[in-house]
């Protein structure tokens, strides 16, 4: 089976030797453009087999993704782990409210309460948003048997004590990322990428408190 960098550099989902803006802020030269995969419906279906290949050993019932990148990741995640396990095991995701938390809408949470959750990401810088819906997940009655992120850009930092679950990924991609304080690329005028990332939002916020 393939490793995960593999297909995401097939999909030219990783770019290099720029200036991007993440959701959680902060900034880096590295970027892993999940956007450049999920058009693929082959290569998503492999990255999602890997996930579920993973977790197979688990006793997973329903599989949790956060709005919009863990919705694909869960429907194809499910579709693998139903093939593997000759049951059908669910796929639903949570969503952002006005807080920025990950809830459940449409009665996805009756679907997890007392159920074994695998709970699917893409990518993770900070861990803030798949730690929010499993946070969900619990708070629906569910049991997080496992969260499982497609790269973990920051493996030092973003852990199983950071997410409050067990917690693993499927490759590790470690890029530095700083600051907007501290950022080298801000202090060398590189400009900003606006075409991935969250890099257009943040210079439209930057501009209007201007």
């Amino acid at each position: 089976m393939e490793d995960i960098t593999e297909i995401l550099k097939r999909v030219n989902a990783v770019i290099t030797n720029g200036h991007f803006v993440f959701a959680s802020g902060r900034h880096s030269d590295t970027y892993v453009n999940k956007n450049a995969l999920y058009v693929h419906t082959e290569e998503t279906s492999k990255v999602c087999q890997l996930f579920a290949e993973k977790n197979k050993d688990l006793d997973i019932e329903v599989v949790v993704g956060p709005a919009l990148g863990g919705i694909i990741l869960s429907q194809w995640t499910a579709w693998h782990l139903s093939k593997i396990k000759g049951k059908e095991i669910l796929s639903v995701h949570t969503e952002k409210d006005s807080n920025e938390d990950q809830v459940f809408k449409r009665d996805y949470d009756k679907l997890v309460k007392g159920k074994n959750v695998l709970v699917v990401e893409d990518i993770t810088t900070t861990g803030s948003s798949v730690k929010k819906a499993a946070d969900e997940v619990r708070e629906a009655g569910g049991n997080v048997l496992m969260v499982c992120a497609m790269i973990n850009r920051n493996p030092d930092k973003v852990t199983s004590e950071i997410i409050g679950a067990p917690f693993s990924y499927l490759g590790a991609f470690e890029a530095k990322d700083f600051e907007e304080s501290e950022c080298p690329l801000c202090e060398q005028n590189i400009p900003i990428n606006i075409n991935v990332g969250h890099g257009k939002k943040y210079l439209e916020q930057k501009n209007a408190n201007n």
